[in-house]
């Protein structure tokens, strides 16, 4: 799995793995214990992992979701070190370790809430896809799953 294979749905909480396309929209399975399935049509939105990035003040105005998840699984290793209920200037100082060029008037305290929320379910359920992967590694895997 990849951060490809992840998506989240607008208006519902957690995340989900992308199973299959349908003819009305596309089949989801939720990344949590229930593994219930959801048929998410045209009129939700639903952004896949790979597609996010976080506001930076660099010249690429970006970091991809996935490269800011796996700077925290090599700093962290799944110990934020953050409270139960963090406070906002907590949340914005860990962001602000994390990624020292974030753009903090784009970024709001939600976003960093979900994207904790987010490592922690990926944490969990797809581990792997938090691992430093290089390009080489990325395309022998898609081919492989074509083939």
């Amino acid at each position: 799995m990849n951060f490809k294979d992840i998506a989240t749905v607008a208006g519902k909480p957690g995340l989900y793995k992308v199973l299959k396309p349908s003819r009305t929209g596309v089949i989801l399975e939720s990344m949590d214990e229930k593994k219930a399935k959801l048929v998410a049509g045209m009129s939700q939105r639903v952004s896949i992992l790979s597609d996010i990035s976080i506001y930076t003040l660099t010249e690429e105005g970006a970091e991809p979701l996935e490269s800011v998840m796996q700077k925290i699984e090599a700093e962290f290793q799944g110990d934020l070190g953050l409270d139960a209920n963090p406070d906002d200037a907590e949340l914005r100082a860990f962001m602000k370790h994390i990624l020292p060029e974030v753009d903090e008037a784009r970024v709001y305290t939600s976003d960093i809430k979900k994207l904790i929320s987010w490592y922690k379910i990926i944490r969990v359920q797809a581990p792997e896809v938090l691992e430093p992967s290089s390009e080489e590694d990325s395309e022998k895997e898609d081919q492989e799953s074509k083939s």
